[in-house]
């Protein structure tokens, strides 16, 4: 199956119920791993390259880094997806560049740390979702602020999304899916306590509430990588220094699937097996010096902990459950 617009990825996905994860894509071995476990359990596949992955790698390595995984990998769906767009320049960068989806995050200023308001964030994410539209590209738009920064991109403050501006924002702008905030932020340090029903860490309540007023809407969760606490542990005891975070819960990430969420980022978690896999090979075998004897290792952990997201969000085996769609498709649809 050939690289297909995000828009189809999760329309077919609101069809079932089930969530698809959004993996972020570095280098080769985490490109590999994603590729490896879609294909063992037949999940389609959202590959994205964040604003710290352009800075470290460039789009043009990233972009074939994904196109050589649908070359491997011809009958699995893809959408390569640009995360966290600051700007219209960075969306067209992506669109001429092959990528099937994009995202505008309006709730921050070009700097990604600013905030935006309202009518700020509406400006731009319409210009952007106009310019994509006419390519067939998907857009996804943000409202409200994650706390955290990761990449560079964030704020630190929380600013929950409104629920009574969602239908207002969806209709002057267009976009195809909405990143909301609820509590969630990026990187590794997201909770001091481990979340659970009672503690109110994460609001349950505006995911709701947006889906009973916009059924139809795709919503997007960002921050939402569940650190698991046994990769905290093996990093730390072969020589790490993580402080005590938890991360957002399995159970409440498909309870926001149950609610309406179709996308839900995760790249912490890639982070965190990568290196706990790494520091594993240096601690017991620390005359290795072979890049491959520890990358391998690590692509190896990235893609158990891929394979157990796909089947956890739902995912799994529907890969093959629709004929794939082009981008030229899109363009007749909008």
């Amino acid at each position: 199956m050939p690289l297909v617009p995000m828009k189809q990825i999760l329309d077919e996905a609101a069809k079932k119920s089930y969530g698809v994860p959004h993996f972020n894509v570095n280098n080769m071995e985490q490109a590999q791993a994603i590729m490896r476990s879609a294909s063992e359990v037949e999940s389609p596949v959202i590959m994205a390259a964040s604003r710290g992955a352009l800075k470290y790698t460039d789009l043009i390595f990233i972009k074939h880094l994904m196109m050589a995984c649908i070359e491997k990998y011809p009958k699995i769906p893809v959408a390569m997806h640009l995360d966290h767009g600051n700007g219209l320049e960075s969306v067209k960068t992506a669109i001429s560049l092959g990528f099937t989806s994009v995202m505008m995050d309006g709730s921050l200023k070009e700097d990604a740390k600013t905030p935006t308001t309202f009518d700020e964030n509406v400006k731009i994410t319409k210009e952007c979702a106009d310019y994509a539209h006419k390519f067939g590209v998907t857009v996804e738009g943000e409202l409200g602020t994650l706390g955290g920064i990761e990449d560079g991109v964030g704020s630190g403050v929380v600013n929950l999304t409104d629920p009574n501006q969602v239908k207002e924002f969806l209709e002057k702008t267009g976009v195809d899916a909405l990143a909301v905030a609820i509590g969630t932020s990026h990187g590794a340090y997201k909770f001091k306590i481990k979340p659970d029903p009672d503690k109110n860490l994460l609001a349950m309540d505006v995911i709701r509430k947006i889906h009973s007023m916009v059924p139809k809407l795709h919503m997007v969760m960002h921050g939402s990588s569940s650190v698991p606490q046994e990769l905290i542990a093996q990093i730390n005891k072969n020589g790490g220094k993580i402080a005590p975070t938890f991360g957002v819960p399995l159970w409440a990430i498909k309870e926001w699937i149950a609610a309406g969420v179709r996308k839900v980022n995760v790249d912490t978690d890639l982070r965190l097996a990568s290196t706990a896999a790494i520091r594993k090979v240096f601690y017991e075998s620390p005359e290795k010096f072979d890049p491959r004897e520890y990358l391998g290792p690590a692509r190896d952990a990235m893609a158990a902990l891929v394979k157990e997201r796909f089947i956890a969000f739902g995912s799994a085996s529907h890969a093959f459950d629709y004929a794939p769609a082009t981008l030229e498709d899109m363009k007749k649809f909008y």
